[in-house]
């Protein structure tokens, strides 16, 4: 691990700012903690998906792991679909097939990732 120099970060998640998911229905996201606040290995970000939202089958070039904090969805992982709701973690590795679909909204999760280049796919 790489030491980080300074104090280290606290904010209120609630102060940064948003942005739509693209790829995504009624999904945004906010990077609560990366590289630009001096975590040298990995990201946090905060994603929230509200009535008929979610993600289409896709795969990203880092892992995900992801701990639900509120509301329902079926999530697809491979070849199993899961529903999970507020209290469950989930670990997708990368390059695995993954879908969204929003049960019960607003869905959150936080999604911690490498600090490495990502890129989503959609799979058809």
């Amino acid at each position: 691990m790489t030491p980080v120099d300074g104090p280290g970060v606290v904010k209120r998640s609630e102060e940064v700012e948003g942005r739509l998911v693209e790829a995504g229905t009624a999904t945004t996201m906010r990077p609560l903690l990366g590289e630009s606040d001096g975590a040298p290995n990995f990201a946090m970000r905060l994603f929230s998906m509200g009535e008929g939202g979610g993600m289409p089958r896709h795969t990203n070039r880092v892992e995900h792991e992801q701990y639900v904090i509120r509301g329902r969805a079926r999530v697809g992982i491979g070849d199993e679909v899961h529903e999970v709701s507020a209290g469950q973690v989930l670990y997708i590795p990368a390059a695995v097939p993954h879908f969204y679909e929003v049960v019960d909204a607003p869905f959150e999760f936080l999604c911690v990732v490498p600090n490495a280049e990502d890129r989503i796919e959609i799979v058809e």
